[in-house]
């Protein structure tokens, strides 16, 4: 079936590159994964190259699932999560964006409860600067019949130029009534106050920033894999940006 290229009428892709999107047209079938009743799954994704990445991970009964991202590259880069949990099953998305020039980069994720008793938890940090576009669209789903859910979202952007602009919108929808969701979302700058405390310590401003930017996204990255690889790229990153 021959799939219309998306609009800027799609909300999946509203801020999206619409001519980088019209190259890459039409997109390879999503990545599918199973994770199996009581199965651990783990994934590290570098975008680095402006590409998109489309994953499909359904997660059994207690099972688990964690992905860490880390978007940076080229013109346009696009990550999009679509992941359905059962029974007692738990997802965990530690995300990290950073980019400049005239960089579009989003994280996409639709997290469905589809069964009871299923956690899940996204933690997207971005860092944006001259005049990149940072994006983050976060659905949570729970079903009628998944009570207990419990899922969190936290969503931060911090922009170095006024030029820069992020996007966030995450978004819950529940059709349960026994259910712990919640969501976070803020956008600014960094502090001037504590670039002062810094450089009155002795640091340059460039330093400043760069050790104020390090906290931001520390953590994000915590009991993953290729955690120490994530954390070099990103700071070597942000020290471009700075």
């Amino acid at each position: 079936m021959n799939v219309p290229v998306p609009t800027r009428h799609d909300e999946a892709w509203r801020y999206s590159d619409i001519a980088a999107v019209e190259t890459a047209w039409p997109l390879p079938a999503p990545e599918s994964i199973v994770v199996p009743a009581g199965g651990n799954f783990a994934r590290t994704i570098v975008q680095d190259a402006g590409s998109i990445h489309q994953l499909e991970i359904a997660i059994g009964k207690a099972a688990t699932a964690a992905v860490h991202i880390l978007n940076i590259g080229g013109d346009f880069g696009r990550v999009e999560l679509n992941v359905t949990l059962h029974d007692g099953a738990d997802f965990k998305l530690g995300a990290v964006q950073i980019g400049g020039g005239e960089q579009t980069l989003e994280i996409v994720t639709t997290v469905t409860h589809a069964e009871p008793n299923a956690t899940s938890s996204q933690i997207v940090r971005s860092v944006l600067a001259d005049t990149a576009t940072g994006t983050y669209l976060g659905k949570v789903a729970v079903a009628r019949d998944a009570q207990l859910t419990d899922s969190e979202q936290s969503v931060k952007a911090i922009l170095l130029d006024r030029s820069a602009t992020a996007n966030a919108k995450p978004e819950l929808e529940i059709y349960a009534d026994d259910v712990k969701c919640a969501h976070g979302c803020a956008i600014g700058e960094l502090d001037p106050m504590g670039l002062f405390y810094l450089q009155a310590r002795g640091l340059s401003p460039a330093d400043a920033k760069k050790l104020m930017l390090q906290a931001f996204v520390a953590g994000v990255f915590e009991g993953a894999a290729d955690e120490e690889m994530l954390t070099e790229a990103a700071l070597k990153k942000l020290g471009d940006l700075v």
